[in-house]
């Protein structure tokens, strides 16, 4: 049954605490994507024995006390989402990535006493998470309050989705990216503005792809920054991207788009042992 994992980690500076992450997933392995700024690395890999693997390893080694980084974050295990792929004919269904999703918020929360909150097309969303948790909205699983040092665990169930970034020209005030990400939120994408040492960037959740697909965001990006009278920088995939949307774009924007044949999901699975 094909379900994809895409653990998100509060870690993107030790690399060779990273690599030891990363083996601990062994074969079920897709792909790493490591952000010092961000101070986070998204690991995507096949099923779903090596998350539990690889949220234990990481509790054990990162303490949530001394992170400090770009991106919001709730935990060590920040996000953890389950998503149901169509690969040769072998199709995992929503209800599928559902009982994955529910099944690691219970082993987490019982095996390493963190508290989940979770979301999915039954629930909440992830962004409704990061607004309300330890405010109005108290974890569903496990303890009421965060662990001491790895925090709490958000756990969805989710349709594909492509992490996509846009940085601005060096220079440009965050003021400028938090602006372009507000006036590119909805249709498809969510976006926040984020400051990254001498640079801002555009982060973007393109959550239907094949319909907002990472040209098109870029192009939103583009024509928004142009009215604000900044300069568009490079793009980064974060994480791999199904092949329908990579076919959906024309070859001659994938370096552009920090895209290639090779960072599919369909390209990874068979080629992951």
């Amino acid at each position: 049954m094909p379900i994809e994992c895409v653990a998100n980690l509060s870690e993107g500076r030790d690399l060779p605490l990273v690599d030891h992450l990363a083996s601990v997933c062994g074969v079920d392995l897709l792909d790493v994507h490591v952000d010092p700024d961000h101070h986070r690395s998204v690991f995507s890999m096949a099923g779903t024995d090596a998350a539990r693997r690889l949220a234990t390893a990481a509790i054990a080694s990162i303490d949530l006390r001394h992170h400090e980084g770009a991106h919001p974050r709730l935990g060590v295990v920040d996000v953890v989402p389950f998503v149901p792929l169509d690969l040769n004919g072998e199709i995992a269904s929503m209800d599928d990535a559902l009982r994955a999703r529910d099944a690691f918020a219970s082993w987490i929360s019982e095996t390493h006493g963190v508290p989940v909150f979770l979301y999915g097309p039954d629930r909440r969303t992830l962004p409704d998470i990061r607004r309300r948790a330890w405010r109005d909205l108290r974890p569903d699983t496990g303890p009421l309050d965060p662990h001491p040092t790895a925090g709490a665990t958000c756990v969805g169930a989710r349709d594909p989705l492509v992490a996509f970034n846009v940085w601005l020209e060096p220079g440009t005030p965050l003021a400028t990216a938090r602006t372009i990400a507000s006036a590119v939120r909805g249709d498809g994408i969510r976006a926040l503005g984020l400051a990254l040492d001498d640079e801002v960037q555009v982060s973007m959740n393109l959550v239907e792809p094949g319909r907002v697909g990472p040209d098109q965001a870029r192009d939103r990006v583009r024509v928004v920054a142009d009215r604000l009278g900044a300069t568009i920088g490079r793009s980064e995939l974060v994480g791999l991207v199904p092949t329908s949307v990579l076919g959906a774009i024309p070859r001659s924007r994938w370096t552009e788009l920090d895209l290639s044949a090779d960072r599919t999901i369909e390209s990874r699975w068979p080629a992951r042992a």
